[in-house]
């Protein structure tokens, strides 16, 4: 139990700084934990939802707060604001349909920052942001410790869950990825 609840410690920890630096695969670390704790104390699978998802409640608030008092300077020179033609898009897309765009954007690998930049270049208002963002941390927790509860469940050891629950997560990532690049060239075509 200790070690469910340590790991849940990190896990929070682990998934903040992730959401602010979006090179850490949160995903992964939720899956993980939720693998570990189905072995270890299956009763503690709701602390593991949780701390991931207030995790990422929390580094999403101070990512979005960076970008909406640091601007667009800051943003090119964390390197987070790469495409911005993609960028002027989901603003629209914002502008349109705020809130079902923000629940839908922790869920896409890769679809979070790119929403929360535009969110707060287009100066989407704060409670709007935090009341939208709050139950899309808790569907993106809960769908993440979901895989990691199927990985625990197929295989014996605590170990062997959480190898593949991360597996899992990372091949999913590179799959979105790939498929979003090979997309790119061709809307770009399209529209040219």
């Amino acid at each position: 139990m200790i070690g469910t609840l340590t790991a849940s410690g990190w896990l929070f920890l682990i998934v903040a700084f992730g959401a602010i630096v979006p090179i850490v695969p949160t995903g992964a670390a939720v899956s993980g934990t939720a693998a570990l704790a189905f072995h270890e104390q299956p009763l503690l699978i709701g602390v593991v939802v949780t701390a991931g998802a207030a995790g990422a409640y929390l580094g999403d608030l101070v990512m979005y707060a960076m970008c909406r008092f640091g601007g667009e300077q800051l943003a090119r020179r964390l390197r987070w604001l790469r495409d911005e033609e993609h960028l002027n898009g989901v603003k629209e897309r914002l502008r349109a349909r705020q809130v079902p765009v923000l629940l839908v954007s922790r869920l896409i690998p890769g679809g979070r920052v790119p929403v929360l930049l535009a969110a707060a270049f287009a100066g989407i208002p704060w409670h709007t942001f935090v009341v939208a963002n709050l139950p899309a941390c808790a569907l993106w927790s809960v769908v993440y410790a979901a895989i990691g509860l199927a990985g625990g469940s197929i295989f014996g050891e605590p170990w062997q869950g959480v190898l593949a629950a991360v597996v899992l997560i990372l091949l999913i990532n590179q799959l979105v990825t790939r498929l979003s690049r090979r997309r790119s060239p061709s809307t770009s075509d399209a529209s040219g």
